[in-house]
């Protein structure tokens, strides 16, 4: 593709590579959403790409943006169950379902999305750096500023606060919601393509739904982070043979 990976334009330290501004990285986002509609439901088999990431998704010369790197996808009928088993994806983007029982679904990839929706608008990936030096999850550094009433901070830096804040906002929430750690609390991409469109507004939610949704579904709020980051690398890399 014309345009390399997304990967290459969200992390470029090049002076003649600038970064992507709001407006691009929304449209990537609605071009790759719409290509998990057809793959999930429109197309005559249901298509688990199972390596949702930046640096999977290519740009043509008109910044376009496709879903690449089909190695790791799995078909299976409509209406089917996936009979996968087997672990296979990049770290930071897995589902916790996935890991406890290697068994894929439109939902593990709905996972995989929403960390792609934050590492778009953050501009970081899956796992970075925290003030420790130690290593965090981005979904657990952005959900820890939605609780302190700061989920704007944990927008890209080198965007200057040149985006659309509603827009912004509903990239950040929909991350969220997607990377949920309880897969029947993720929205399916239906929905997703709905929210992102317009169609539907974004329901009202709060880091007090999500935990109540938690214990209500009988997890201990506090127990449900994502897995231990150390522990996850070393299972990962046993189960799907280093990848």
């Amino acid at each position: 593709m014309p345009n390399g990976s997304l990967d290459k334009h969200l992390y470029s330290s090049r002076e003649d590579q600038p970064t992507l501004n709001w407006t691009l990285r929304f449209h990537t986002i609605k071009d790759v959403a719409s290509g998990l509609l057809y793959l999930h439901e429109r197309w005559e088999k249901v298509v688990i790409h199972r390596d949702i990431k930046a640096s999977n998704v290519l740009l043509d010369k008109d910044m376009n943006a496709q879903l690449g790197d089909f190695g790791l996808a799995r078909l299976y009928d409509h209406g089917a169950d996936s009979q996968t088993t087997h672990v296979v994806g990049t770290m930071g983007y897995l589902a916790p379902e996935l890991i406890r029982t290697g068994r894929a679904s439109p939902l593990t990839n709905m996972f995989g999305f929403g960390i792609f929706l934050l590492e778009v608008a953050c501009g970081h990936k899956p796992i970075k750096e925290n003030a420790q030096g130690g290593q965090i999850a981005l979904v657990d550094w952005v959900l820890k500023h939605w609780r302190d009433g700061t989920l704007m901070e944990t927008m890209d830096a080198r965007l200057h606060r040149e985006f659309d804040i509603d827009r912004a906002g509903l990239v950040l929430t929909l991350g969220l919601m997607c990377s949920h750690p309880l897969a029947s609390a993720r929205p399916g991409i239906v929905q997703v393509m709905r929210y992102l469109t317009g169609v539907t507004p974004l329901p009202e939610l709060s880091p007090t739904d999500v935990f109540a949704l938690m214990q209500n579904q009988g997890f201990d709020a506090s127990a449900m982070s994502y897995p231990d980051l150390t522990s996850s690398f070393g299972t990962i890399s046993s189960l799907s043979g280093g990848r």
